[in-house]
């Protein structure tokens, strides 16, 4: 059993410290949490690391971290040389258990390799290190993160030379060179006087995150709005407190209001359990403090603040919850509003979103003559086009989103923003404020406009091997014996895009699909309406994503309730 053998080499070699040692001992009874630890490294997808904390070759902990780093260091050599390793690695951390070991570890394995690094001395925002690596003009990055993931997880993102996380070219090469060390206790660290001594380590100064906060500043829109806007802020003990606080008091906003309970850094976000915007319960201590306040707003931000959230007050002085595809149809509605004002949407302008983000946002940038590409899921796609289009000058990249709230305007970050979107939204409510409106209203004229679009996320959770199995036969099932209509509305296309081809079934042809090939399928509607599944990327879950349209709210809403439950009923079969 080779898991076994790694358990033991973890256990009694010297490299490895006493907490681990102490940490697999009060395990050494349970041989199934001996094998989930062990039984294979953690696995390196094209983001890069994410998985529980914890000793063992299946688990986030320094040495999984320092064998990472050493492969990434194997691969930026092999990839721009003595240039590539002088131009260095920018590196970042949120607040999570072991962030700043970790950011340290990976500094200090990259300088045993030759490669400078700039390292931040404090917590910071995932978007910050993006914009970082294209300011200092580094050929790589690490952002230590599990973004929105429980307390348990710990995660390792890296990006490439343009400031956007790497693709599968990347990463492909990561994982040979992760797959060639055959012994992680042959990795060396640089001792840190010394790689400071020899300028292979640099502790990045205040100058850099000051020139970030400017930028974000340069991209408002209108300086007409109701700075009286009362904003309730939560970041979600997580690195957003400062730049969201700063930005929206530098942009004159006189009333934020941030909720104490989670400010400061927590690691084991007490309040919270589960640190994700997406999910209403976050909001708890918000609208409480909302209702005191009288907030006209409430926004949250993840703990790496590349992600934010909102609920507006309504008309019943309680508050209403806006999902990922109504901020962004919102985002993109005021931005395109306020440039057509300005007279500043290029002939060329493009939205881009992914393959499972709704329509609404793309039928306003159409009524504005703006383009929307499509793209696989994740920001890394999203910014593939955006650093495309400035190569080959095709289009003029204006709004990038997806469902799951996250957000970008402009180019000078190359990933979601969370810092970017909550001045834009806080500037749009305080706009529309002055109209005597509320962002629910200015919704509501959307769907009066462009018909009532309703979306619903349903995510099964199916953790360790058994779960990753029973999501492959699920997903088997989808694309084998597929779904040819839900009571009486007929589905018209069939995307299977692991085989990247889409059947037209009302016309009996196929095309193919031009995206990178990937493991999801979708399904749509004759009237347009439609539902996607596929696993998740990054937690152990199968995402259904079901979208309805029609001309009533309450239509819509049936629409969804009746996808839901035929999916549903069907998986529940596949065991």
């Amino acid at each position: 059993m080779e898991y076994r053998q790694n358990y033991d080499k973890w256990l009694n070699e010297s490299y490895f410290d006493e907490s681990v040692r102490e940490e697999l001992m009060n395990i050494n009874n349970n041989e199934e949490e001996i094998k989930d630890r062990f039984y294979k490294n953690l696995t390196f997808g094209t983001a890069g690391l994410r998985g529980k904390i914890g000793a063992g070759t299946n688990r986030m902990n320094k040495y999984t971290v320092a064998l990472a780093s050493q492969a990434l260091a194997l691969t930026i050599i092999s990839q721009g040389g003595d240039i590539a390793k002088n131009r260095g690695v920018a590196i970042a951390y949120d607040t999570r258990k072991f962030s700043d070991v970790f950011a340290k570890t990976a500094a200090l394995v990259l300088a045993y390799n030759g490669i400078k690094v700039y390292l931040f001395d404090e917590i910071k925002p995932t978007p910050v290190l993006a914009y970082t690596i294209r300011k200092l003009g580094c050929y790589s990055g690490i952002m230590i993160t599990a973004s929105h993931n429980p307390k348990e997880y710990n995660g390792y993102k890296v990006y490439w030379n343009e400031g956007s996380q790497i693709l599968s070219d990347i990463a492909d090469k990561i994982i040979d060179e992760i797959e060639s060390i055959k012994d992680i206790t042959m990795i060396s660290l640089m001792d840190e006087s010394d790689a400071l001594q020899k300028g292979l380590l640099k502790i990045i100064d205040a100058e850099i995150y000051d020139a970030y906060i400017k930028d974000v500043l340069n991209l408002s829109l209108r300086q007409k709005i109701d700075k009286d806007l009362n904003i309730i802020y939560t970041p979600l003990n997580g690195t957003g407190n400062r730049p969201v606080r700063r930005v929206l008091k530098e942009r004159g906003f006189k009333n934020v209001f941030v909720v104490k309970e989670q400010e400061n850094p927590d690691p084991n976000f007490t309040t919270v359990g589960y640190p994700n915007p997406e999910n209403i319960n976050v909001f708890d201590y918000a609208k409480r403090l909302g209702k005191q306040k009288q907030g006209d707003i409430i926004i949250a931000t993840d703990p790496d603040c590349d992600r934010m959230a909102c609920m507006v007050t309504n008309k019943d002085k309680d508050y209403t919850f806006l999902n990922g595809n109504q901020i962004g149809a919102l985002l993109i509605n005021y931005i395109l509003d306020a440039r057509k004002e300005q007279n500043t949407i290029p002939k060329n302008g493009v939205i881009v979103k992914t393959i499972v983000t709704g329509e609404l946002g793309k039928k306003i940038a159409q009524s504005y003559g703006v383009e929307t590409i499509e793209t696989l899921t994740g920001f890394k796609n999203i910014c593939q086009n955006k650093n495309g289009y400035e190569k080959n000058g095709k289009y003029k990249f204006i709004f990038g989103y997806e469902e799951s709230i996250g957000y970008v305007y402009s180019t000078i970050v190359r990933d979601k923003d969370g810092v970017i979107a909550s001045m834009l939204l806080c500037e749009a409510a305080a706009y529309y404020k002055l109209q005597g409106k509320t962002l629910l209203d200015v919704l509501e004229e959307l769907f009066q406009k462009y018909g009532y679009f309703n979306e619903k996320l349903v995510s099964i959770i199916l953790e360790g091997k058994d779960g990753r199995e029973r999501i492959n036969r699920i997903m088997g099932r989808l694309k084998k014996n597929y779904l040819r209509q839900i009571n009486n509305n007929k589905i018209d296309i069939f995307i299977n895009y692991e085989e990247g081809k889409k059947y037209n079934l009302k016309l009996n042809t196929v095309e193919d699909v031009k995206l990178p090939n990937t493991n999801g399928v979708k399904f749509v509607f004759e009237d347009n309406s439609w539902f996607a599944v596929r696993p998740s990327g990054t937690e152990p879950k199968l995402k259904i994503y079901i979208y309805s349209i029609s001309d009533t709210k309450k239509d819509s809403e049936e629409k969804t309730k009746k996808i839901e439950k035929v999916i549903m009923e069907m998986i529940e079969k596949v065991n």
